[in-house]
């Protein structure tokens, strides 16, 4: 009973063997993946819903009509259009393959992302687990905010993109090159809105300075506007603006942010260390000058004779060197 109770207490600090530490990695390793595979073998009984949702915009800019009016339309336009194809027998099957596996490591974040805080947690400290619930919560809706958008200039660049088709030329979109479009779009977006969270970290590891950061406002405007320029290859400006608006104020209100942090790091060097806390040392060497030599006499006690004779005149301070 005593043993069971050792194994079962935790050191507070969180330290354990390496044995223990890969002996929890492996049990939570398994957690995730089975909780991926759940969600997985559940998405793949919805695996047309899902494809719909990704490719609808798309689809609804450029895709083919299907009405026969709708298509002599299309023709008297001489507007191009694309059709959405699947190439050989397995095409399908690897296909709801790899949609469902997305969408079971999309739709399972939660629990993988918890299983892997929960093994870095222990390491580290009380201010550190606070800066890092503060950068998980403000992350996820940068990213969730960044894949709105690329899911709504999707359509806009499809039909720019669609118009480079040469005339009478039949544009064959796979499905599975669609997708990857849809996925590349929202995690380049689903980043890019990650940029501002970026900068606030260097600035509270010490990188740089919210100074530095508002020296660069020009750059990141011009570099922020051409991001969006480039995502979404449209002639409307209010399309480009929709994309760049948002990052720019994120980008300002990071430094913000720096700013005041860097007023708080000053005002705390300022005040000096708290009543608990030891004051840096000064290591730095004095001046030869200044120091008081010290002479032969002082050096030794008079008396010192041979070493380990036992004698009160061969001792320094009551002690030998045996003692």
């Amino acid at each position: 009973m005593l043993k069971s109770a050792r194994k079962k207490e935790k050191d507070p600090e969180g330290r354990m063997p390496l044995v223990e530490h890969l002996r929890e990695l492996r049990n939570r390793l398994a957690k995730s993946l089975l909780a991926i595979v759940v969600v997985t073998v559940v998405a793949a009984f919805f695996y047309n819903d899902i494809i719909n949702f990704l490719t609808d915009p798309v689809l609804d800019s450029v895709g083919c009509s299907k009405t026969f009016e709708e298509l002599a339309k299309a023709a008297d336009d001489s507007q191009p259009c694309a059709r959405i194809t699947i190439n050989g027998l397995l095409g399908p099957f690897s296909l709801a393959l790899k949609v469902s596996l997305m969408a079971g490591v999309v739709l399972a974040s939660p629990i993988w992302l918890f299983q892997l805080w929960a093994f870095i947690a222990p390491g580290l400290h009380k201010n550190e687990k606070k800066y890092a619930y503060a950068f998980v919560a403000t992350g996820a809706p940068l990213f969730l905010g960044g894949a709105y958008f690329a899911y709504r200039v999707l359509p806009t660049t499809a039909e720019v993109l669609i118009e480079f088709t040469p005339f009478g030329v039949d544009n064959l979109l796979p499905l599975d090159d669609l997708l990857d479009l849809v996925t590349r779009m929202v995690v380049v977006f689903g980043l890019s809105f990650e940029l501002p969270l970026l900068l606030v970290m260097l600035n509270f590891t010490g990188v740089i300075s919210g100074r530095r950061m508002l020296g660069w406002w020009r750059g990141m405007i011009l570099g922020i506007t051409v991001f969006a320029a480039v995502a979404t290859p449209s002639t409307e400006p209010v399309t480009m603006l929709a994309l760049a608006a948002p990052i720019w104020i994120l980008y300002f209100g990071a430094v913000a942010v720096a700013l005041f942090n860097d007023r708080r790091k000053a005002r705390i060097e300022a005040e000096g260390p708290a009543d608990d806390e030891a004051s840096e040392l000064d290591l730095t060497p004095e001046d030869v000058g200044d120091v008081e030599p010290v002479s032969a006499s002082r050096a030794l006690p008079e008396g010192t004779g041979t070493a380990g004779t036992g004698t009160a005149k061969d001792r320094i301070n009551g002690y030998d060197d045996v003692t």
